[in-house]
């Protein structure tokens, strides 16, 4: 299974850019897969298992979470400065979240959806990016410290939820297991003071690894993508704890419609 942490896409606009976020949720916990197989009883030790079955059961821990926060970065030597370097994302299999993203160039976006609720902060620089010349501007002014808020359904907003469906993240996962012979063990660690074992795979030049917990349920605690000038962290926290319910008040928000109202065409 691999999947890309930020995905390579065609350039486009921020907004249309911070889909790579649901890539990069899933890109965390990716290694070549194969379909779960049986594996030991619970009360064996996972750190004796085989590299397989220690990815099967921590594929599966992934795949029952009703919730998660998943930090990480990019500092992949490739990264252009319209691509995501870093985020935080707390995501549930509701469809909530709170994100908070920053790109290669400095700038930086902020995410909230609760229910069919979408709100969208960016600083100076991504509203100028966003949009060209006095629109950027006039969008810039218009949202300054603000959120822009509206629906699911508007036409600005709707491509931005899926960021928030862990259910399809999940999913995506289980969907792009396959097979692989090149799973190996690394010797046991720890991971914000939680014990693991990490779990190794090369392919086209890349090492991923996954920490995946000694502890407790063996949900993935961390994942590294290295090589060939690809430098990419995750970290998984936060398993079932629910998404902060605060959302922005109406004095801090302002309805993305009347970004079109105010600012020319360009």
């Amino acid at each position: 299974m691999h999947i890309k942490m930020f995905a390579d896409q065609p350039r486009a606009s921020r907004a249309r850019r911070l889909l790579a976020v649901t890539s990069c949720t899933t890109a965390l916990v990716a290694v070549p897969l194969c379909s779960p197989a049986a594996t030991a009883s619970a009360q064996d030790g996972i750190e004796d298992l085989s590299a397989q079955e220690i990815i099967d059961k921590a594929l599966d821990a992934f795949t029952s979470a009703q919730s998660l926060r998943v930090t990480g970065t990019d500092k992949s030597a490739d990264l252009g400065p319209d691509d995501p370097s870093s985020l935080d994302l707390f995501l549930d299999r509701d469809g909530d979240c709170n994100a908070s993203v920053q790109f290669k160039d400095g700038s930086t976006a902020m995410l909230v959806k609760r229910g069919d609720e979408i709100w969208l902060k960016g600083d100076d620089a991504y509203w100028k990016t966003e949009f060209p010349g006095d629109q950027g501007e006039r969008a810039a002014e218009l949202f300054k410290n603000r959120y822009a808020h509206g629906s699911a359904s508007d036409a600005e907003l709707k491509d931005l939820a899926g960021v928030c469906d862990l259910e399809t993240i999940q999913k995506q996962a289980a969907e792009e297991a396959r097979e692989s012979t090149n799973l190996r063990k690394g010797d046991p660690t720890t991971v914000d003071g939680t014990p693991t074992i990490p779990v190794l795979s090369t392919e086209d030049g890349l090492t991923h690894t996954v920490y995946v917990a000694t502890e407790g349920k063996p949900y993935p605690l961390k994942k590294t993508k290295k090589g060939n000038g690809t430098d990419v962290t995750g970290t998984f926290k936060d398993y079932n704890k629910p998404v902060p319910s605060e959302t922005p008040s109406a004095d801090e928000s302002v309805d993305i419609s009347k970004l079109f109202e105010e600012t020319p065409s360009p």
